[in-house]
């Protein structure tokens, strides 16, 4: 019987420690990611985070096996609140936490200045919604993008007004950050090589909300379309009080900003809304490999939540981890060179990057706006 025992209790001990062993050869690699999850701008903060969380799910859930050994992904979610600042306090505590890689910044304000300290400290960072050309401009080998820059969206649209709308006086307004600023001025640069004349050029701040004395200005010019450059959360309101103005057969111009489902509901009833042309980077949900079924997968997860950019986020992960995979390794030092020469089937697209880190042959889509739904034009 003692025997017996004892058997038992070896053959247990045996197997505890096999399993032992086996739980330590998994290890974590930490993926930061760093967005807008309060202020103004939470609903796409909180939209990218989640297209984040669903990539990470997903992949744990597969198994993933790097350099012959199985591991455990955790996502390290930074809320860097659209500011400058905090975007750098939130890029020195990624790199401080020594993680793998970063999906992130969200904004062009934010992923300028955070990008050199990604440089710094040897972190590869993919931004999947951060559009100014400037980005990529100082050659850091470790900034990536995963949709169009802003030279694509701004361009797109002044070919749009001039070619198909036949506008000849438009207004621009941009809300001072790196975004509003840079889009601004392709859109600019390329109306006017087409014969649009620039009637008035305004600016307010990021935060304002009371937008009358710059609108009544512009009314003065009588243009013929607004450009914004600046997001959802003005241009809603700036919607508003131009139907309050009178202003309601003006076409309103904007980017990837302002290009929301929340724009719906900041529009708040206005009949403007129906005046809106903006420009995504990237394909429509309906013309991309996987937007369908990825879409319904998150809408069941997160209801309610879609914005624009978490497929691009979602890719983005999985691009980074792929990298590891055929790197062997999630030493950023290791698989930089394998995340540059990229080939990933995503659900957005093909990732490939240009040397610059800049997305291989984007696409571009226009969307409008009618009886509160967002609609694609191209």
């Amino acid at each position: 019987m003692s025997m017996k025992i004892n058997r038992i209790s070896t053959t247990c001990m045996i197997a505890c420690l096999g399993a032992t062993v086996a739980m330590a050869q998994d290890m974590v690699v930490k993926i930061g990611h760093a967005a807008a999850i309060s202020g103004a701008q939470a609903s796409y903060g909180k939209d990218n985070e989640n297209g984040a969380r669903l990539a990470i799910d997903d992949l744990n859930a597969a198994g993933v096996v790097i350099g012959g050994k199985r591991v455990k992904l955790e996502l390290m979610a930074e809320d860097d609140a659209a500011e400058p600042k905090q975007g750098t306090a939130v890029a020195q505590k990624l790199c401080d936490a020594k993680v793998s890689g970063v999906v992130g910044h969200m904004n062009s304000g934010t992923t300028i200045p955070a990008a050199k300290i990604y440089n710094e400290c040897g972190i590869p960072h993919i931004t999947p919604s951060a559009s100014n050309p400037d980005l990529t401009k100082p050659g850091y080998k470790t900034t990536f993008r995963l949709l169009a820059n802003d030279n694509a969206l701004g361009a797109g649209l002044a070919v749009y007004a001039a070619d198909v709308l036949h506008l000849k006086r438009i207004a621009v307004i941009d809300d001072r950050s790196a975004y509003g600023q840079g889009i601004v001025e392709v859109f600019k640069k390329t109306a006017s090589s087409k014969g649009i004349a620039i009637v008035d050029q305004s600016y307010t701040t990021d935060k304002a909300a009371d937008f009358m004395a710059i609108l009544t200005a512009i009314r003065a010019k009588k243009p013929e379309g607004v450009f914004f450059g600046g997001m959802d959360s003005q241009a809603g309101p700036m919607l508003r009080q131009m139907e309050q103005l009178g202003l309601t057969n003006v076409k309103y111009f904007g980017g990837d900003g302002i290009c929301s489902l929340n724009l719906i509901k900041q529009a708040a009833g206005a009949k403007t809304l129906d005046n809106v042309i903006c420009a995504e980077g990237g394909a429509s949900l309906d013309k991309m490999p996987g937007g369908k079924a990825w879409r319904a997968r998150y809408d069941a997860k997160y209801p309610g939540e879609f914005q624009v950019y978490s497929p691009y986020v979602y890719d983005a992960v999985h691009v980074l981890v792929d990298a590891m995979r055929r790197a062997n390794s999630s030493d950023p030092k290791v698989y930089l060179p394998k995340l540059a020469d990229a080939n990933y089937q995503g659900v957005t697209t093909k990732v490939q990057f240009e040397s610059n880190g800049e997305l291989k042959n984007p696409s571009m889509t226009l969307y409008t706006y009618k009886e509160n739904k967002k609609i694609a034009l191209n």
